[in-house]
């Protein structure tokens, strides 16, 4: 198991980093964003899954930051260096192939990638296997991501699935949209570690945040912000939820590299955080399975998933789960984030992490069949393949 230790060090070099952050996203601001809408449909064609609705952050981004003017984006080579469905070309995915969301939609028999709403194409039909609202830098609450200038917080989200939820009525009708939606649609919502990371515990920007609130009352506002985003969507007729927790961020390479840790350390604080948050996560989703008739919440323990992979990673063919596979600076690579400039690694399928803050595909995959047919330990109180046919 990774050892944790709560490291003071690093916060000069994190200072640091901020600066060399935004130098090497602006030189890139001027990339190309048109491929995020090309070539993101595949050919399988299934009759299991009616729309997959993706809400989150960047570990489920499929493009919508390709169309903001923002410091996070991932539509530069070699990002999607593996993504079949674009040639291998980057769409604004944060990876080197398929998202976690792009995987389970194959396997429950989505027809097509859902689409993400910025693109020109998100219209009619194209919209009937779902829409991507995820958005890199994004978090549950609205001050989260400045830093990146423009991100789609979880509020303007769910404020662009209710445009989504009209457009479904002239679609279908008002009747059969209701139905497609509540009984044959699932959302998926992976937010919250940005929250963290790129907010509470943020140098220089969250000093006021930390000053006045409390880790438990940070995590409370959370929460109660998250209660709402749901209840929302709820009202729009969504029914069929999973929610992932907040992984081990303190075990990212970014986070390893700036605090100068071993193999096997973890920034304690970080993670510390993250198990917070997630136990009170689980409450309130078994609060609102309780609370909201017809609705089903399905709690994904994606901490326990991604530290597995870390803690055991040769069991599982990967050689690295510390080092980015792509990316620049530091120990682990995890500085600089993956650009045309970046270092490679020759073996992708052989990294957890593809760059300093993402899973690469091959890590995703073993994540994604894990939620999709993995016991309660990992995904309650069913699984996502169970979710589908209810």
């Amino acid at each position: 198991m990774a050892t944790t230790r709560a490291s003071t060090s690093g916060r000069v070099s994190q200072a640091f980093t901020i600066l060399v952050f935004f130098f090497f996203f602006f030189s890139t601001l001027t990339a190309s964003v048109e491929a995020a809408g090309r070539g993101v449909n595949n050919d399988k064609k299934g009759d299991g899954l009616g729309a997959s609705f993706i809400f989150g952050d960047s570990l489920v981004d499929a493009g919508n930051n390709n169309y903001l003017s923002t410091l996070s984006r991932a539509n530069m080579q070699p990002n999607g260096i593996d993504f079949k469905a674009s040639g291998g070309n980057p769409t604004g995915r944060f990876t080197n192939g398929r998202t976690i969301g792009d995987i389970v939609g194959e396997e429950l028999g989505s027809a097509n990638y859902a689409i993400p709403f910025l693109a020109p194409n998100a219209t009619g039909k194209a919209l009937l296997a779902g829409v991507n609202y995820a958005s890199g830098g994004g978090g549950i609450m609205n001050g989260t991501g400045r830093i990146f200038v423009n991100r789609l917080g979880m509020d303007v989200q769910v404020d662009f699935f209710n445009t989504t939820r009209k457009q479904f009525d002239d679609l279908l009708g008002k009747e059969k949209a209701k139905e497609y939606i509540s009984k044959k649609s699932i959302f998926s919502i992976t937010i919250g570690a940005n929250d963290f990371l790129n907010n509470y515990l943020f140098p220089l920007l969250s000093v006021g945040t930390r000053f006045t609130q409390t880790p438990d009352d940070f995590i409370g506002d959370m929460l109660e912000h998250l209660r709402d985003q749901l209840t929302r969507l709820y009202q729009m007729d969504a029914r069929k939820f999973v929610i992932g927790n907040v992984g081990p961020i303190g075990c990212i390479p970014y986070q390893k590299t700036i605090n100068q840790l071993k193999e096997d350390e973890c920034v304690d604080l970080a993670n510390k955080l993250a198990n917070q948050y997630n136990v009170k996560l689980k409450s309130l989703l078994d609060e609102l399975n309780k609370k909201l008739p017809g609705a089903m919440f399905v709690h994904a323990n994606v901490y326990d998933l991604v530290m597995e992979l870390i803690t055991n990673y040769k069991e599982y063919g990967f050689i690295s789960a510390t080092k980015a596979c792509c990316g620049n600076g530091g120990q682990y690579a995890g500085i600089i984030p993956c650009g045309p400039t970046s270092s490679l690694c020759e073996e992708r399928d052989k990294y957890v992490f593809w760059d300093p803050y993402h899973p690469s595909e091959a890590a995703n995959v073993i994540i994604a069949k894990q939620l999709l047919y993995g016991d309660i330990k990992v995904i309650s109180p069913v699984n996502l393949s169970k979710l589908r046919d209810l």
